[in-house]
């Protein structure tokens, strides 16, 4: 790998850790970039997910006070998500590609259609919840989902963020920047337990200079990321969620029709 090569991996890894951090999908930056140096689509993944890590670590760190009050929905929700994170690591290891790459664009047109109608949502749930009897159902819903989410991102990883403040913005309780720091401990937990599974099952998939270029990228990416994702209000995080979903949905669809 030359060093343009290189500078262009770092470029993305920058972006990719500060995207990931403000809403998600930085995956559709550095995949990308990838493919388009050669890597084979499946140690692009890989390697990918392996990087982001070190971008999970600071962007978690930065959005730190967001998680105050957060931690009954951390019990609940990691081990979803540690699980949602080795099945779908399994799925991307033994499946062929094709399989859910027709899944990906519904998963997306649902997280844009949730996110947008979030408010509405969040409300009508929330007078459900003030009854009383309705709230280990919702729950439930939730904890259901955030698995989903994470087989999504053990799979491919990209847009996992906007499945989960999706799904967190409707029902859990808090601000959208509680759901946005939620969101960052659980895409980190899936990337660390898939990370963990390309070691054991798929070490020849890893592509180790990628990963350490990510890596350095990506965790200075985090903490900037935090600095600007801390500071958008509810209307304009949501709409920054919307563009990048969509951005997402292009590139699933796209890669769907490719001959």
């Amino acid at each position: 790998m030359n060093a343009l090569e290189s500078f262009f991996i770092l470029l993305g890894g920058l972006w990719a850790g500060t995207i990931n951090t403000v809403v998600g999908s930085g995956t559709l930056v550095t995949f990308p970039i990838l493919i388009a140096l050669g890597v084979a689509p499946v140690m692009a993944v890989v390697s990918n997910a392996m990087g982001l890590i070190a971008g999970g670590i600071s962007g978690t760190w930065g959005y730190r006070r967001e998680l105050s009050g957060m931690r009954a929905n951390l019990r609940r929700l990691m081990p979803a998500s540690i699980l949602g994170g080795i099945t779908g690591a399994a799925l991307l290891l033994h499946l062929p590609e094709s399989v859910f790459a027709l899944v990906a664009p519904a998963l997306i047109v649902l997280a844009l259609a949730l996110v947008i109608f979030q408010p509405k949502l969040q409300r009508a749930i929330k007078a459900r919840r003030d009854a009383g009897p309705s709230t280990r159902s919702h729950d439930a819903a939730m904890v259901v989902l955030v698995y989903l989410a994470g087989v999504y991102g053990g799979y491919f990883v990209a847009a996992q963020g906007v499945l989960l403040v999706a799904i967190l913005g409707i029902f859990m309780s808090g601000t959208l920047q509680n759901a946005n720091a939620v969101k960052n401990v659980l895409s980190l937990s899936v990337n660390v337990v898939a990370a963990i599974s390309y070691l054991i099952f798929a070490p020849e998939k890893i592509i180790w200079q990628v990963v350490a270029l990510i890596a350095v990228s990506s965790l200075a990416g985090g903490f900037i990321g935090a600095r600007i994702g801390r500071k958008l209000p509810p209307l304009v995080l949501r709409s920054v969620i919307v563009v990048l979903g969509l951005v997402a949905l292009f590139f699933m669809i796209q890669k769907l029709v490719a001959p």
